[in-house]
């Protein structure tokens, strides 16, 4: 069993990053430059928004960070949203999520300009990524990508599961698997809340990506021998022996899991790292486009 260490992945990448911006910045040209919009003081934003602050320092990026209280009106959102899109010096900049209920994330997901939109989250980036043309691609699925093709992991002809279907991983991480590319080239199957006996289908996996954000819902009866797995759940679980009284736990039952698996993420340091990691790789190539 071989741990893919999603945290050293995205350190080397963003070395990577940084080598290259560094000779952007001998050669006269402009660092790119993230702008994030956060609203409100949601724990788990702040804790997100101030990790890709330090990322873009990691990268030699330009950041901007713009607070605004959770009663901002969604059209003075919108009015910053437009502020950036016109502004130059802005390579890409993302919206954190959630926002306050009176405010339409949708709304606010169309009105960031796709040359922008660095999270990869508007409809014309997730159009033009399943017909796979050139286009920002979501954060999370990109990251497993580059975690598969840096781990050598093979994927044409494999049959692929993913479960779950959200918009921002299980959908886009189907799509990816799906295309002819490498990675990809899959069969995939996605399974969900109304899919009956999921484990009959788990069990025929070659890869399988948990993205249900439902702790330890993998068993080691869902999974066949040499399987590889990657689990994308994190959530904050008690645990009166943690100083913070809580643990990340992810989807998989990683401690049965693992001894069957040929590769494996783990939770936390597997896919979480990359995350951010992919969002730096978009704005270098906003940056890259504008010029």
């Amino acid at each position: 069993m071989t741990l893919i260490d999603g945290k050293k992945t995205a350190s080397d990448i963003k070395l990577e990053i940084a080598a290259e911006v560094a000779e952007m910045v001998a050669r006269g040209e402009r660092a790119p430059h993230l702008a994030a919009i956060l609203v409100g003081h949601d724990g788990g934003s702040e804790t997100y928004v101030a990790n890709k602050v330090k990322a873009c320092e990691m990268c030699g990026f330009k950041s901007t960070l713009l607070r605004f209280e959770d009663d901002i009106t969604e059209e003075a959102l919108l009015d910053e949203i437009r502020r950036l899109n016109e502004d130059d010096d802005v390579d890409g900049f993302i919206v954190q999520l959630p926002l306050p209920r009176h405010i339409d994330e949708q709304r606010v997901t169309e009105a960031i300009y796709p040359e922008k939109d660095v999270d990869g989250f508007h409809p014309v980036n997730v159009g033009r990524m399943s017909i796979g043309l050139p286009c920002f691609k979501s954060a999370t699925p990109s990251g497993i990508m580059d975690l598969l093709e840096r781990y050598g992991i093979e994927t044409k002809g494999k049959h692929a599961v993913v479960l779950g279907r959200s918009n921002i991983v299980g959908k886009p991480i189907a799509t990816l698997l799906m295309q002819k590319a490498t990675p990809g080239n899959c069969t995939v199957t996605v399974c969900h809340s109304a899919t009956p006996d999921i484990a009959t289908i788990t069990r025929s996996a070659d890869i399988i990506i948990a993205a249900l954000g439902s702790p330890l819902f993998l068993k080691e009866e869902m999974v066949k021998e040499g399987a590889v797995v990657i689990d994308v759940g994190t959530t904050r679980v008690p645990d009166s022996s943690r100083k913070s009284g809580f643990r990340l736990c992810g989807d998989v039952d990683f401690e049965n899991v693992a001894p069957k698996c040929s590769f494996i993420t783990p939770v936390p340091g597997g896919v979480g790292p990359m995350t951010i990691c992919s969002l730096m790789k978009n704005t270098l190539q906003a940056r890259k486009n504008k010029m």
